[in-house]
């Protein structure tokens, strides 16, 4: 495979995951700052919250599902199939979501409308990640896999930064001008996902690994038959991304709603955070091309088990030096040695006939539990000092995830042809025909 094939493939990675996630993450945003109000205003100002954060969950609900879908296409079809649905359905919905009535206007049927286009949101998000990684995979030199499918990683950072930058001097307007329209704005915005990520997508060129591979008719049978091990390894360790829910859902929304610290300050720690990340996640990722995936992982997930304990007090005496220090620290340097490992490290444990499929399945499960974290912590961490319990759940999230990798393989200096499978071991669809 030619360094620069791998190149292009990694950008075009970067650019569509930036501009998906850029709509996915707007709205957990606003679940943290205006939805309780919009939404939900019949309920007291905690229920409220509660409720809006579990909208944001139920975006993850629909992962698995799509993951399923989405993954046999990837895998029998190709993934530049998966990758143009997933931003065109992200984009569509992202922007309906701007244009729906609130609850003064339309009462409960405004957030049922509201939970159907974030299963949408979901669904598409099920199989960006795991098409883009196992493309950007599948494109790398054998030598090089970490550093290029991080790209796709750094790529959803950006999305992050974006998705934050862009509710700056929106979340700085009046409260009636934010809940009347300003909160519409940053959805609106994704108009311009659906065009130019349609663009960026149609060009990408199918993999040479996908092509001369004889798919399975139903790879998922062939994988959970073949796989189902890496499969219950990438659930568990893909509950990490509840460090990343938490970090810019929960404390976001402890911090305005709880603490009363300022909204601005507050999305800034995100932006730079973010900022670092996106210089981190390249340069961790191409560590672990020399010394391994495991370290680089395993330290991540300690590290973050850590820090979240002085994040969350640093948030709660209102402490906005250290808030940022350790923000920054937390998110922008740690949490990058988990995001920038783990789309090789997944993606190395199963074969090019059922590679789309596992990452999609295994991660969806278990970003769906992620997605659900911030309401289980906003439930558990109901009131000013009670942080303590929600950093020991996150740090016990971290431990889970740190276990399931331990105890697997390390797959760094495997060639591609050879991944997810033994040694001298047939592709598993040699024989099951296109």
């Amino acid at each position: 495979m030619t360094t620069s094939m791998a190149r292009k493939t990694a950008l075009a990675a970067w650019i569509g995951s930036a501009l998906e996630y850029y709509d996915f993450f707007i709205y957990g945003t606003a679940a943290a700052l205006v939805f309780n109000k919009v939404f939900f205003p019949a309920a007291d100002p905690a229920t409220g919250t509660l409720l809006a954060l579990g909208t944001f969950g139920v975006g993850y609900l629909a992962r698995p599902l799509g993951a399923f879908i989405l993954g046999h296409v990837g895998d029998r079809f190709g993934r530049k199939k998966v990758l143009v649905f997933t931003l065109l359905l992200m984009g569509v919905a992202t922007f309906a979501v701007g244009c729906l009535p609130t609850y003064a206007t339309a009462g409960v049927l405004a957030p049922i409308l509201l939970v159907f286009l974030r299963l949408l949101q979901g669904i598409s998000a099920s199989g960006e990640q795991a098409g883009a990684n196992s493309m950007s995979l599948e494109h790398a030199p054998d030598n090089r896999r970490a550093y290029f499918t991080s790209f796709t990683l750094s790529g959803t950072q950006a999305g992050q930064i974006l998705a934050t930058a862009i509710f700056l001097p929106v979340a700085a307007l009046p409260q009636e001008d934010l809940l009347s329209w300003g909160w519409r704005v940053p959805f609106w915005c994704s108009a311009i996902v659906v065009v130019v990520g349609f663009v960026i997508r149609r060009k990408i060129d199918e993999t040479a690994e996908f092509k001369r591979t004889k798919t399975a008719k139903l790879p998922v049978a062939v994988l959970f038959r073949t796989h189902w091990k890496d499969v219950l390894r990438v659930v568990l360790a893909a509950t990490i991304a509840s460090v990343s829910t938490i970090f810019t859902v929960y404390a976001l929304s402890y911090a305005v709603n709880t603490i009363g610290l300022a909204r601005t300050p507050m999305l800034w720690v995100g932006v730079l955070a973010n900022v670092v990340a996106l210089a981190a996640i390249p340069l961790l990722a191409g560590l672990s091309d020399r010394i391994g995936r495991k370290p680089v992982f395993l330290a991540g997930c300690g590290a973050c088990a850590i820090l979240i304990f002085p994040y969350l007090w640093s948030i709660s005496i209102g402490a906005y030096g250290l808030v940022f220090a350790l923000g920054i620290l937390l998110f922008g340097v740690c949490y990058s040695a988990i995001n920038g490992i783990w789309p090789s490290l997944y993606g190395e444990m199963f074969s090019t006939e059922v590679r789309l499929s596992g990452m999609a399945i295994g991660t969806q499960i278990g970003f769906a539990i992620a997605g659900f974290a911030p309401s289980v912590v906003a439930a558990i961490g109901s009131g000013r000092d009670d942080w303590l319990g929600v950093a020991i759940f996150t740090a016990a999230v971290c431990a889970l995830s740190a276990t399931a990798i331990a105890t697997g393989r390390e797959t760094y200096k495997r060639p591609t042809a050879e991944l997810g499978r033994l040694p001298q071991e047939a592709p598993v669809g040699a024989s099951l025909g296109r």
